[in-house]
């Protein structure tokens, strides 16, 4: 202790102009905008390499937990193929649900967040890799949301847990459609809305997306039903869906590509004007 009190009374001289020069920059920031909007562009341009950073020190520290998905994904692969009746009619997995493998784009999550009305996360890769607006974006487990913002070499995503989120879902045994929208709650669950009456739901039923959407193909899993209500406005159901994924721990991810949406939003947008 004593040797620090020495090191300050000696240096006092030297800590004193360091602390008056940060007060001087700092004022001299907050009080004139062009060197504020500097600041803040030079932030935004190191933000990205900064998650990227801090992401691959926790993967370190994670690598068995990744390790353990990686085998039992591989363990499920093997077991359907070993369940084929002829193998000599194998398919090739090179493909998501439907999804031709040149019409993917993998890439990593290096910033998420869920503990906010509005999460987003931010993924290393960017128009470079031809990723676009309104892309879907899932993992092995289920979806993960739909693409935001592009910059060259980052993307953001907006999270299935965004209370702005709107995606259109069905019950896979019966087909009836509804609405996935989440209420600001829970990590672990979002809710179906708008499912009709008619529609037969039962705890544990899997919801999964509906073919009206153009951003996600069909059939990719979300979760099963965990709650089931009617809203008395509306007199349709509210489902609470337990999501297959853990979305507060996310790492390889999967950007569909869908070349048809452009073509089939500006159809439907010509019907509107014709309207």
């Amino acid at each position: 202790m004593q040797q620090i009190f020495n090191f300050i009374l000696k240096n006092s001289n030297r800590l004193l102009f360091l602390l008056l020069l940060v007060i001087s920059l700092s004022l001299t920031i907050q009080s004139h905008s062009y060197h504020k909007s500097k600041m803040i562009s030079s932030a935004n341009f190191f933000t990205g390499g900064i998650y990227e950073k801090i992401n691959n020190i926790d993967e370190y520290f994670h690598l068995k937990s990744q390790n353990d998905e990686l085998a039992q994904e591989n363990a499920r692969l093997k077991s359907l193929l070993f369940n084929q009746k002829d193998t000599t009619k194998l398919p090739q997995i090179d493909s998501i649900k439907g999804v031709k493998k040149t019409d993917i784009i993998v890439s990593k999550v290096i910033r998420n967040s869920y503990s906010v009305h509005e999460n987003y996360l931010t993924i290393n890769n960017g128009s470079a890799s031809g990723i676009k607006p309104n892309m879907g974006v899932i993992n092995s487990a289920g979806i993960i949301g739909i693409v935001d913002n592009t910059s060259k070499n980052y993307s953001t995503i907006i999270s299935i847990l965004n209370v702005k989120s709107q995606i259109n879902a069905k019950i896979k045994k019966s087909n009836h459609f509804g609405s996935l929208v989440w209420n600001g709650k829970s990590t672990g669950f979002v809710q179906l809305i708008d499912v009709p009456r008619l529609a037969g739901v039962r705890k544990g039923d899997t919801i999964v997306t509906g073919g009206q959407s153009i951003i996600f193909p069909e059939n990719i899993g979300i979760g099963t039903i965990e709650k089931v209500y009617i809203d008395n406005v509306t007199n349709y159901y509210t489902l609470d869906i337990k999501l297959f994924n853990d979305m507060t721990n996310l790492g390889h991810v999967y950007i569909i590509k869908n070349k048809d949406a452009e073509e089939i939003s500006n159809l439907e947008n010509q019907n509107k004007k014709n309207e």
